[in-house]
């Protein structure tokens, strides 16, 4: 019900004393419109329930057209691949495939070693991955393969399960279970069954559950997690594994103690690589205009560590670790291990989850920027299932990055065939020229590592962003970026996601609680406190909360009212309870005192009269005492009738008649726009509302309710 006009004109009600507006129970109010309750709206609009879909039945339909949308939907390269416009994307493709190539084969070198694989694992999750997608996924700009946050998520693993490190001893792919190959290709394998599985059930949701501070906080944690993981290779240290809550404390405190232990000649390449790589990408960044592509500073820096380590030795007996042996070739499918699955299953999750999360909000943005649709279901299916054929191929965990990204999108990049044209030139690199890389120095990579956490590394100005634009997001992005530090990935994923929830209940809990006033000339009404010209319509009071009412601050709600009103409903409702036991403890006593009267009349004249005092007294109790009580469990259930017997009460029962305080408005109006649900929590806070109100005889009415 709106307040678009009070009662009459403006000009009566000013000439109205305030004691005389009180005076009147009643108080009309001019519509536009006819007045209707819920029960004439409803036969006037000929309400009805909404036809519900029954969408599963649709699911279990078997005909060709849904056997040929099926395949479609789960197939998309048979939808776009035959409409592809060679002419106009191929050579920008072309381009755009060789460049992520370029930028591919450095960093799944470097993320292997991040992941505490051999190196060349990382270029087989650079290959089988990417060419899944290309037939699954939807997305035409992003670039599926080694991630560092993944990576690192898989090495904390992989350090837990397995904690042989490479630089002790080389890993042998058929030794003991707890190998760190072996568990890293099953990890990819379940990281695969849970997308694939959450995709079929459309689940893709699931990711609304992380805010974009809690990403961004989380991606900011794990760089400095790969940050600090690769101290090792950077100083030619030989750390202990740890694993588990503390882990990076530890690692940090165990570098810091072995720093005199450090290898100059590792040191001084890890600097030189890192200066370089530097300087590459600051002249890329000023000249990107005027370059066709990026200067592919990586690879340069990989071919020359490699050609300089091989020239002056650095293999033998010098104190630069290399990478040593790769493999030439691709290797057979290999089962993963059941076994492993109890372990695992947590920790896939996780991974499952960031992983989606990372490559869809990457998804979304190029699509909006380039006006097509992204599944997020299929997207979701499509990266399962490119970790999972590529856990059986004994590839570890991929999403995509950020940066090989960009660098599709910026070189010309149209559709998913620059990943599949990048996937075969690393193919043409792990079968014929991988080997040649087994001179390339540890710390050349370590530095390649490092500079590319530079985008991630910057979100740590997010924390001056926030603190301007919105304190709780603040305090996401610090509990996350605090928890994944000290906890892990894992556990730190988890605390965030619910803390974050957390906070969401807290925030309903506390909402802002504002009575209404008129802006003058309008129909609009806003926030006294706010709008020093909005007046309230005098005798009236609005009241509007932010939030929905529900069971976690239904009792906050019922308190606040109450205290903006301006009004101690409680002490009056219980002033007059008091004050009406009195009076009828004074008529029981009066009555008591007239009946021992007429019993000392009636004796002294003789007479037998018979008088049942205790009926009588019984008789006044039930009509006049138990009318004026109400039990702390009563409900409204009819509100309106008791209002209108509370209308015809008799004047003495007034709270003018009885000497109490009346409050300074007759009708209470309680917005209810924001609610969203209510539940039966809800219901009895607003059914004792009417009832405590009109104790102290205030009308109350609901405004802007929704019907469903």
């Amino acid at each position: 019900m709106g307040l678009a006009d009070a009662s009459g004109p403006r000009d009566t009600q000013a000439l109205l004393s305030a004691t005389q507006a009180m005076e009147l129970r009643r108080r009309d109010y001019h519509m536009e419109r006819p007045l209707l309750n819920q029960e004439h709206l409803e036969e006037l609009g000929r309400w009805g329930s909404a036809p519900r879909t029954r969408q599963w039945r649709t699911w279990l339909q078997c005909s060709h057209a849904r056997a040929r949308a099926l395949l479609l939907q789960h197939l998309p390269v048979l939808v776009w691949l035959p409409r592809y416009p060679v002419r106009d994307w191929l050579l920008g493709d072309l381009l755009s495939g060789m460049s992520v190539a370029i930028m591919q084969l450095p960093q799944g070198l470097a993320y292997a070693f991040l992941a505490g694989l051999p190196p060349v694992f990382g270029l087989y999750s650079s290959f089988y991955p990417v060419f899944v997608y290309f037939l699954f996924g939807t997305s035409r700009h992003i670039s599926v393969g080694t991630f560092a946050v993944m990576s690192v998520m898989v090495g904390s693993v992989t350090e837990s399960l397995a904690p042989q490190t490479l630089n002790d001893s080389p890993i042998n792919e058929t030794t003991r279970d707890a190998d760190p190959v072996q568990v890293a290709s099953t990890l990819s394998v379940l990281v695969g069954l849970f997308q694939v599985g959450l995709g079929l059930i459309h689940f893709g949701f699931l990711v609304t559950y992380l805010s974009e501070p809690l990403v961004r906080g989380y991606t900011t944690a794990a760089a400095v997690q790969v940050f600090v993981s690769q101290l090792k290779y950077v100083f030619g240290l030989h750390l202990s594994s740890h694993s588990g809550p503390l882990s990076l404390i530890y690692t940090v405190l165990e570098v810091c103690r072995k720093l005199p232990q450090s290898k100059v000649g590792t040191v001084v390449t890890a600097a030189v690589a890192g200066v370089v790589l530097v300087v590459v990408k600051l002249l890329n960044d000023k000249l990107q205009r005027q370059l066709p592509m990026p200067i592919p500073g990586e690879l340069l820096m990989l071919i020359g560590a490699t050609g300089i380590s091989y020239g002056i030795g650095l293999r033998d007996g010098s104190e630069v670790d290399v990478v040593g042996n790769i493999s030439a070739g691709l290797v057979p499918p290999v089962a993963p291990n059941t076994q492993l699955f109890s372990k695992l299953v947590g920790s896939a999750f996780t991974i499952a989850v960031v992983g989606f999360a990372i490559a869809i909000s990457l998804g979304k943005i190029f699509a909006l920027r380039h006006g097509y649709r992204v599944d997020s279901n299929q997207e979701l299916v499509a990266l399962g299932l490119s970790n999972l054929i590529g856990g059986i191929f004994q590839c570890f965990p991929v999403s995509c990055s950020m940066s090989r990204s960009l660098v599709q999108e910026s070189t010309g990049g149209n559709s998913q065939v620059a990943g599949a044209i990048s996937s075969l030139f690393i193919l043409l690199i792990i079968v014929k020229l991988g080997e040649l890389f087994r001179d390339l120095p540890k710390a050349v990579l370590a530095a390649i590592v490092i500079v590319n956490l530079k985008g991630m590394l910057r979100q740590l100005s997010d924390v001056c962003s926030l603190w301007k634009a919105n304190r709780a997001d603040l305090l996401i992005w610090l509990v996350t970026f605090a928890a994944t530090i000290l906890l892990n990935m894992d556990l730190g994923l988890m605390v965030a996601v619910v803390f974050s929830l957390l906070l969401v209940v807290v925030r309903t809990q506390m909402p802002h609680y504002s009575i209404l006033g008129q802006v003058p000339d309008t129909d609009i009404y806003r926030d006294v406190t706010e709008y020093s010209e909005a007046k309230e319509v005098p005798g009236v009071k609005v009241f509007r909360s932010s939030a929905t009412v529900y069971f976690a601050n239904a009792d906050f709600y019922s308190d606040a009212l109450k205290q903006r009103c301006g009004v101690d409903v409680d002490f009056l409702i219980s002033q007059k309870k008091k004050l009406l036991k009195k009076r009828e403890q004074l008529k029981l006593k009066q009555l008591q005192k007239e009946e021992k009267l007429q019993k000392q009349a009636a004796s002294s004249k003789g007479a037998s009269v018979s008088i049942n005092v205790n009926t009588s007294l019984e008789d006044m109790r039930s009509n006049n005492v138990e009318d004026c009580k109400v039990g702390p469990g009563d409900k409204m259930e009819d509100a309106t009738a008791n209002g209108q017997e509370d209308s015809k009460a008799p004047d003495g029962s007034t709270l003018k008649a009885l000497g109490l305080p009346q409050p300074d408005f007759h009708s209470l109006i309680l917005d209810l726009g924001a609610l969203s649900f209510v539940d039966t929590v809800c219901l009895k806070s607003l059914k004792n509302i009417f009832q405590d109100f009109r104790e102290i005889e205030v009308e109350v009415y609901m405004a802007a309710c929704h019907s469903e």
